[in-house]
């Protein structure tokens, strides 16, 4: 994916920063991570409370095998199918994910 169009999908935050992270690429908002770019799909960070917003609207969690075969749970959701056609849901999600970093963040810091 083109960073204009990862940097039009968080218009409504602001600017965001982009850096290639793990095959992928980071998308920051204010030094905080907010989603990844993985294989052209853009996965937004979500916790224990956005989380089940996502599951509800259809969103998949990112997993990956790990070395001992059991399945990793990332804390990052694929973007409800109905944000890509509408600015204003997509903002929805985008600010769910900054809520998300902003937590994780505080959560870090004690």
């Amino acid at each position: 994916m083109e960073h204009s169009e990862i940097k039009d999908m968080f218009a409504a935050l602001g600017p965001v920063t982009i850096k290639r992270m793990f095959g992928g690429k980071g998308v920051y908002y204010n030094g905080n991570i907010i989603a990844v770019e993985f294989r052209g799909d853009i996965l937004l960070k979500a916790d224990d409370v956005t989380a089940p917003a996502f599951e509800a609207a259809g969103a998949m969690r990112w997993c990956y095998e790990g070395k001992t075969g059991k399945h990793v749970n990332m804390p990052y959701w694929s973007i409800p199918a109905d944000a890509f056609d509408d600015p204003v849901i997509m903002a929805r999600w985008v600010k769910l994910a900054h809520d998300a970093a902003l937590r994780s963040v505080k959560l870090r810091k004690g």
